[in-house]
């Protein structure tokens, strides 16, 4: 399997003891500069109404994406119609997109954990960073777990 947007990696044993022991990433770019993904089987351990700007918001757990840029959220779900400006990864998974209008749905009810996922920080790679780690076992890309990601 080559390595594409859509594609999940699982750690193996070499990444045991780091930040990367036990998790499944999804990848949600790659191309000639390097890769996103994101940490999708680590819970960050606080709701979004924990955090000041969304005090007033819904209870929504929170996951820990990755070890970049843990000062902004990010999103993966399955309703691009509910969140504009988002990037349809595959079929049933998009990325990013409009925070306001993913917190305008969970405080709605018309989202759930069924449909979106929030992240604290993501995982990046530069150009070939990745294609190194898999090549030297450090990641097996596996594939029909879509369903890992959400509720």
């Amino acid at each position: 399997m080559t390595i594409s947007a859509g594609i999940f990696l699982k750690s193996t044993v070499l990444q045991n003891g780091t930040i990367f022991e036990a998790v499944t990433i999804f990848i949600v770019e790659y191309n000639s500069t390097g890769a996103i993904g994101f940490v999708i089987n680590r819970p960050y351990g606080r709701s979004l109404n924990e955090l000041e700007e969304f005090r007033n918001s819904s209870s929504f757990q929170l996951y820990d994406g990755g070890p970049v840029d843990k000062e902004h959220l990010f999103l993966l779900h399955r309703r691009p119609d509910l969140i504009n400006g988002s990037t349809i990864i595959t079929d049933n998974i998009s990325w990013g997109g409009n925070i306001h209008d993913a917190i305008n749905g969970i405080n709605g009810k018309r989202l759930t954990s069924s449909d979106l996922k929030i992240f604290v920080g993501y995982c990046g790679w530069d150009a070939g960073d990745l294609e190194m780690e898999i090549d030297e076992g450090s990641w097996q890309i596996v594939s029909g777990i879509e369903n890992e990601i959400f509720d």
